[in-house]
């Protein structure tokens, strides 16, 4: 009966484990890019979607576009690239949307 209990402690700290979601990674160094003062004259604008690979120690070792105006998304990786997040066990990849609104020149990251 013993040994009983003893597996099925195991086998409920095991499936909590499975289940449990690792924290999402927040940024600790963030700057929005500069919108170009062509882009914004020209009116373009739109979001871009990308996935930085960052490290254990939270730096951005990696960027990869997942959508978005190729011009736009050229600014946003070389932003995101320099940005720092809080540290983890292992590397992870953290989706970044950012829109770029040429009415009011302004971009704005989630």
């Amino acid at each position: 009966m013993r040994k009983l209990i003893q597996v099925l402690i195991i086998a409920v700290t095991l499936a909590g484990m499975a289940l449990a979601q690792p924290a999402e990674r927040q940024p600790v160094l963030q700057s929005a890019p500069d919108y170009p003062a062509l882009l914004k004259k020209l009116g373009i604008g739109g979001t871009v979607k990308l996935n930085a690979m960052v490290a254990p120690d939270g730096s951005v070792k990696k960027t990869k576009v997942d959508g978005g105006n190729p011009m736009l998304a050229e600014i946003a990786c070389a932003a995101v690239s320099k940005w720092k997040y809080s540290p983890a066990a292992e590397a992870s990849n953290v989706p970044v949307e950012m829109t770029f609104d040429s009415k009011s020149a302004s971009v704005r990251i989630k």
